[in-house]
């Protein structure tokens, strides 16, 4: 038996109904383990299509949903804390509302979270459809790589990840740090000793859009990233040399035209990657002589072939963007 556990969804303006069909239905009606509960945050209200949307898919869920309707839209730090105040059960999945989970996703995670505080896997970055593959995130899955990773990336997939709820609580919840709260909350984690898993088995195909590299800067961004940095710092999460690094090269690369991030960001990837061993890269092998099990399942997983190599995010956004209103 497993735990039960809530998938959390935060839903806002900007989302698109027919992506938000989709990962909904990837999340709960496509699982070969359901969550038991869905927490769907109205970050502020919405139009009348995506609130026809939500209202569908609340009457055809075949598991339990709770709403909650919030009356201004407040970024998506708050919406989450404001879904995991709802949410039944200590094991939390997060979804976000424009991703596709692979039908295996908590059948991999949830048993590993019987013996950790947070678990998160790699991912698939696709355009269009989930045919297009354009690149995958391989996180870190040794325990003392995640550590030392944290110190100046954010070793988890958002989308992919499952925790505790009493540990996300322990760290202070997400708050508001626009773009860098999931980071910021799970650095808080690490640093109070919770326990990390990570697979490197992609498991949520993840949205990207043609202006990706160009979210990846700004003046709003690099606020947010000399503000985490500063309380990394102020924590003792970082060391004083650590915190100059990071001030300089990820605060550097929020300046850079986004052309050049663009033109940097592959290449330097793909070579730190593809210095890693291949299990810790977790890429799919190219060729097999039948279908390869999804780690811990018995299920069998697509085989991509390989992909182009990315390590975990680098310094690209940690979270979508939310627009305030």
């Amino acid at each position: 038996m497993h735990e039960p556990f809530s998938l959390l969804l935060s839903v806002y303006e900007g989302d698109q109904p027919d992506f938000l069909r989709r990962a909904f239905r990837s999340a709960v009606h496509d699982q070969t383990l359901r969550p038991d509960q869905v927490v769907i945050v109205r970050d502020g209200p919405v139009r009348e299509e995506l609130a026809a949307c939500l209202e569908e898919l609340a009457a055809g869920s075949p598991v339990p949903v709770t709403f909650v309707p919030l009356e201004h839209n407040g970024g998506l730090g708050p919406a989450l804390d404001a879904g995991l105040t709802a949410s039944q059960y200590d094991v939390v999945a997060r979804m976000d509302a424009d991703d596709v989970a692979m039908p295996q996703r908590f059948s991999v995670e949830i048993p590993l979270i019987a013996e950790a505080d947070i678990v998160g896997s790699g991912l698939l970055e696709f355009t269009g459809d989930i045919d297009n593959i354009v690149g995958q995130r391989v996180p870190p899955t040794d325990p003392a790589q995640i550590q030392a990773y944290a110190r100046m990336h954010d070793p988890f997939n958002h989308p992919t990840v499952v925790y505790r709820r009493s540990a996300v609580l322990a760290a202070g919840g997400y708050g508001d740090l626009p773009l860098m709260e999931d980071y910021a909350l799970f650095a808080r984690m690490l640093a109070g000793g919770a326990r990390a898993v990570n697979v490197a088995e992609p498991l949520v195909w993840y949205r990207v859009g043609a202006t990706a590299f160009k979210r990846r800067g700004g003046a709003a961004l690099l606020r947010s990233e000399l503000r985490l940095q500063a309380e990394f710092r102020r924590l003792g999460f970082t060391t004083t040399a650590q915190f100059i690094r990071n001030v300089l090269i990820r605060g550097g690369y929020r300046l850079v035209p986004w052309w050049l991030r663009r033109a940097v960001y592959r290449p330097v990837v793909a070579r730190y990657t593809a210095n890693q061993d291949p299990q810790q890269r977790g890429t799919v092998p190219a060729e097999s002589d039948g279908p390869v099990e999804a780690q811990g399942t018995g299920a069998p997983r697509p085989d991509y072939g390989q992909l182009p190599a990315q390590q975990h995010g680098w310094l690209g956004p940690e979270t979508k963007p939310r627009v305030k209103s």
